[in-house]
């Protein structure tokens, strides 16, 4: 399987979708699955009645899966990029295409 372009921790810009332009941070990756989750990103309400466990009950937010395909890795001025990899001091590392900037994580 193919290396993980966005991992946990990354700062993402989402490309398309109702919250195209919004940058978030992952806090999750499922690369089998091929999604990400955003925080505040993507945000899903679900009404839930009330039980002994949550007896208020209420509106519960929650950030949905995205497609991997919809977000890219923003550089430090916010703009998307592609990602490629390199090997730099005997290491594979990932590194911005637009700005050939070192992506850690």
């Amino acid at each position: 399987m193919a290396a993980a372009k966005i991992r946990k921790g990354d700062t993402v810009v989402v490309l398309s979708g109702k919250d195209k332009g919004r940058t978030g941070e992952v806090v999750k990756a499922m690369p089998k699955e091929g999604k990400v989750i955003v925080s505040g990103v993507n945000v899903h309400a679900r009404h839930r009645k009330p039980t002994q466990l949550n007896p208020q009950g209420g509106i519960e937010r929650k950030e949905a899966p995205l497609n991997i395909s919809k977000v890219a890795i923003a550089t430090a001025d916010g703009k998307p990029t592609r990602v490629r990899f390199e090997e730099r001091d005997g290491k594979k590392v990932r590194v911005a295409a637009k700005t050939g900037e070192l992506i850690h994580g």
